[in-house]
């Protein structure tokens, strides 16, 4: 086949299939004697694999390595991944709308309703009312778990599970307000370095080592900079001296 009809049984331009050999994603097919490539059912399948594989949320990287492990399988077996491909799309759409119609069926929208409920019932009283701070926090939050997938949203509401007992939110609330009552501060007040020792002992252990292991990662890294670019110079440099206090080697 031609590649207009490749592009259009895949569901895709022409201008995207010669992107994808430009890219390396699809290696060029053999040509006809008339100089046009003749493209066969592999190499449908290779580019519906492509486009599944981006929807999914795959850069470019990862899927030149997905479709590495590709090379030399029959054609069989990576249909079959495929269709795993598209199976995990659905659930996460079906998982999309399920959250959308839980807000449409709501009277009004309350700050917890853009994250998934079963997360929205652990954040609920974790954060005071009229908190700044807080405001900001539930912000990132919902961020984060707008990007999460089905598992990783459970590894997230995992995380916060041992703030949701009434002594840790007590504890909560009590350093929400520290945050609130430096925000005008001095980022050297003595009360700065004090509230972000508190701060990292408050975090559960496996949530201080997610928060670590996210700063070094390229996507999720960025968490940091842009909660500081939201907060004041001293609540900025509380954050700063918790992940400094997270880091240092436990005694």
């Amino acid at each position: 086949m031609r590649i207009g009809e490749l592009a259009a049984l895949v569901g895709v331009t022409t201008r995207t299939v010669r992107h994808y050999h430009h890219l390396g994603l699809l290696p060029e097919p053999g040509r006809t004697p008339g100089g046009y490539r003749e493209y066969r059912l592999r190499d449908a399948v290779l580019l519906a694999r492509v486009r599944r594989l981006a929807e999914l949320g795959l850069s470019l990287d990862e899927i030149r390595d997905v479709l590495a492990d590709d090379q030399g399988r029959e054609l069989r077996e990576v249909l079959t991944e495929l269709d795993a491909d598209l199976a995990r799309q659905q659930e996460a759409i079906a998982a999309r709308r399920a959250r959308l119609a839980a807000l449409l069926a709501g009277a009004e929208l309350n700050p917890d309703a853009t994250v998934a409920p079963d997360l929205a019932d652990a954040l609920r009283d974790l954060h005071p009312a009229g908190s700044a701070f807080a405001a900001l926090d539930r912000e990132m939050i919902s961020l984060i778990d707008t990007g999460a997938d089905p598992a990783a949203r459970d590894h997230v509401l995992a995380l916060f599970q041992p703030l949701t007992t009434p002594e840790a939110r007590e504890r909560g609330h009590a350093l929400t307000a520290r945050m609130d009552a430096i925000a005008g501060a001095d980022p050297a007040d003595p009360r700065v370095a004090v509230l972000a020792a508190d701060l990292a002992a408050h975090l559960p252990a496996e949530m201080a080592a997610a928060m670590l292991a996210s700063l070094d990662d390229a996507e999720t890294g960025r968490w940091l900079d842009l909660m500081s670019d939201e907060l004041t110079p001293a609540q900025a440099e509380v954050l700063r001296l918790m992940i400094t206090t997270l880091k240092e080697p436990k005694t």
